[in-house]
């Protein structure tokens, strides 16, 4: 038996941190509708883009679609994605994008984890790790810059 050890990512910089680390995955959650999306990040070979991926079917490690891309300190919806810019994950993650790139965590929106390294995708375990949503070695190799992104 598995289990996996989520954790909410609390103030901006975190969710920033985790989320640009190159490996991440995140679920959205709006406190007001219940509405929940999950989105895959993934950082470029050179670390200047990243990539946008949203969950579009039942299985949580290969339905992801193409949905946008962050560069030069912007979100961008991708002209490739399949997925239309006006579909309710679309513009969710639209919304999440510019107020994390303001540096706000909206009021009434929560950002969880799934319990793995943003940065490498293995299992955390200790306590401050999950929290964090990164490992103890790959925090110690992140500087992160928000205008790669």
């Amino acid at each position: 038996m598995t289990t996996t050890q989520t954790a909410r990512l609390e103030t901006a910089d975190a969710i920033a941190e985790f989320l640009f680390a190159g490996n991440a995955t995140v679920t959205l959650v709006s406190e007001k509708t219940g509405a929940r999306f999950t989105y895959r990040v993934r950082g470029s070979d050179d670390g200047m883009c990243h990539f946008v991926s949203l969950l579009s079917g039942s299985d949580n490690e290969g339905d992801y679609q193409y949905l946008g891309h962050f560069r030069g300190g912007y979100y961008s919806h991708g002209r490739k994605s399949r997925i239309g810019e006006n579909a309710p994950g679309a513009v969710a993650f639209a919304w999440f994008g510019r107020h994390l790139l303001a540096g706000i965590l909206p009021l009434g929106l929560q950002v969880w984890h799934e319990g793995r390294c943003g940065a490498c995708n293995r299992k955390l375990t200790v306590p401050s790790s999950i929290a964090a949503g990164l490992g103890p070695e790959c925090a110690g190799k992140r500087t992160f810059v928000a205008d790669a992104v």
